[in-house]
């Protein structure tokens, strides 16, 4: 039987305090996300982690939460698989690293380490009203990332 290739995963980034518009776009981000197929991997929590994963799991999406603590309740009501990893912000590193792509929205210093972790393993990192950075693919609205986003999949196939 041969095995059929996984779903492609991709890590958002964003911070736990956003304004409306970022949210609109990582809900919008999370649905497309779920229209392609692809499963979506982020921290689980509140603000953009939240509308993210709210836009994946409407859509019918498979959402992962990689959770700071030990609970997996913390996880916000949309994340479909929580993962308590108990060990604080390095789950950033385990985001940025068990994708295939990333795409980082708005965000502090949390969301910049996630960044950097993601450029430091190779991976295409997005940004959209997030840092600026020599090396991430900047896109001005969520529709400009999610066509770069595809192609850029398609091209590592």
């Amino acid at each position: 039987m041969k095995k059929s290739d996984p779903k492609k995963i991709i890590s958002v980034f964003g911070g736990r305090e956003a304004d409306e518009a970022q949210l609109t776009d990582a809900e919008r981000i999370g649905k497309a996300i779920a229209e392609h197929g692809w499963v979506l991997l982020c921290g689980g929590r509140g603000g953009i982690m939240e509308a993210v994963s709210k836009g994946c799991s409407e859509a019918g999406g498979l959402s992962i939460g990689i959770l700071p603590g030990d609970d997996r309740k913390d996880a916000n009501p949309h994340i479909q698989v929580p993962i308590a990893t108990g060990i604080g912000l390095a789950r950033n590193a385990v985001i940025a690293r068990a994708g295939d792509a990333a795409v980082a929205i708005g965000g502090k210093y949390g969301t910049l380490s996630e960044i950097a972790y993601a450029l430091q393993f190779g991976k295409p990192v997005f940004v959209l009203g997030s840092w600026d950075i020599p090396g991430t693919i900047k896109a001005d609205t969520a529709e400009e990332l999610l066509l770069l986003l595809s192609r850029s999949l398609k091209n590592r196939e």
